[in-house]
């Protein structure tokens, strides 16, 4: 969790418009997860763009505006996250099937 932040502090300290996250709580703690959680809520506050990959369904629920879901290298749906489901998510994922 302190090595992720520390990342993303120094990120932070070129005050960027456009900020794209890879994983960016793996290895975290649910302490340190909470942290990353609310800067990245403050950034987007703030106006900054965020862009976060990640694998972690309830994550991508949680922390997402709108939700552009991958399959074989290609989007394959994009989703609101006020409606989205783990399930719809992992029907586009897989292909739809």
């Amino acid at each position: 969790g302190n090595q992720q932040k520390v990342v993303l502090a120094k990120w932070l300290a070129i005050k960027p418009r456009v900020l794209i996250l890879d994983e960016p709580t793996r290895g975290v703690d649910i302490g340190g997860k909470a942290e990353i959680y609310h800067i990245i809520n403050q950034l987007a506050c703030d106006g900054v763009a965020v862009i976060m990959i990640s694998s972690e369904l309830p994550e991508v629920l949680s922390m997402s505006d709108r939700i552009l879901v991958m399959h074989e290298g290609r989007i394959a749906a994009e989703v609101d996250a006020a409606t989205a489901t783990q399930e719809s998510i992992m029907h586009a994922a897989t292909g739809g099937c």
